[in-house]
């Protein structure tokens, strides 16, 4: 927090996004998630993803806590209607190292996520790498990923704490012959089948599903939820 708190004195000149090049010739974009930057980031809304989504999205439901967090929410604006919410990076990004800082929610049917993803509205084969929370068990996280669509790579991880009740550290390297998860820095898993090539965009969104009760749970309808994220950084190779 002091990092951040130290980044926000600076003025006007700190942006929402840093870029710097190391001696190895590795990008940097860290972003401590405390404002909304449109020239980076965007917020989906007014559409759904249709199918197990069961909400539209809503650039109302993405904001900023007054300590600096991206605050993403899952509302109701009327009987068994869904509000939910997505960001995203206005630029693609390839191999390297995502991290990020998140809390999700925690509730039956829901998902909090942080993940990569193109696919054919980018006019591109649908590749996709994730970090899922599924508010049912939040004391476990899901990795998955998918290349040009075909998935069926869920690797579900104990944590050994309730993830919704404080922030932790989540992260992926993805590489040409593998991906690797992390929390908090330790490693928990490794996929070198059939790893992803595309670069993606990265986003972060939480949504309630439907039709998908054996994996989510029943979502009960339950509003409002949040998942809040405190920064996120990528490193290129």
């Amino acid at each position: 927090m002091r990092k951040k708190a130290s980044l926000l004195m600076a003025g006007s000149a700190i942006v929402s996004m840093l870029f710097v090049s190391s001696s190895y010739g590795a990008t940097e974009f860290w972003e401590p998630l405390t404002y909304y930057n449109p020239a980076t980031w965007q917020k989906a809304d007014g559409y759904s993803n249709g199918g197990m989504f069961n909400c539209t999205w809503r650039a109302n439901n993405v904001s900023f806590t007054s300590d600096g967090h991206l605050k993403l929410g899952l509302t109701s604006s009327a009987y068994n209607v869904f509000n939910c919410a997505e960001y995203r990076s206005v630029y693609k990004y390839g191999y390297g190292l995502y991290e990020v800082s998140m809390k999700p929610a925690k509730n039956t049917g829901i998902v909090s996520s942080f993940f990569t993803y193109t696919g054919p509205a980018d006019d591109t084969p649908w590749d996709e790498i994730d970090i899922e929370f599924l508010g049912k068990d939040t004391t476990k996280v899901q990795f998955n990923y998918f290349t040009n669509g075909v998935g069926g790579h869920e690797k579900v991880v104990d944590l050994g704490f309730d993830a919704s009740q404080g922030f932790h550290t989540y992260a992926f390297n993805w590489q040409a012959g593998s991906i690797k998860w992390y929390v908090d820095g330790v490693l928990k898993h490794t996929a070198t089948s059939n790893i992803p090539s595309n670069p993606g965009k990265i986003m972060m969104n939480i949504w309630n599903g439907t039709g998908v009760d054996s994996w989510l749970g029943a979502y009960n309808g339950a509003n409002p939820l949040y998942a809040e994220y405190d920064w996120m950084k990528y490193t290129s190779n």
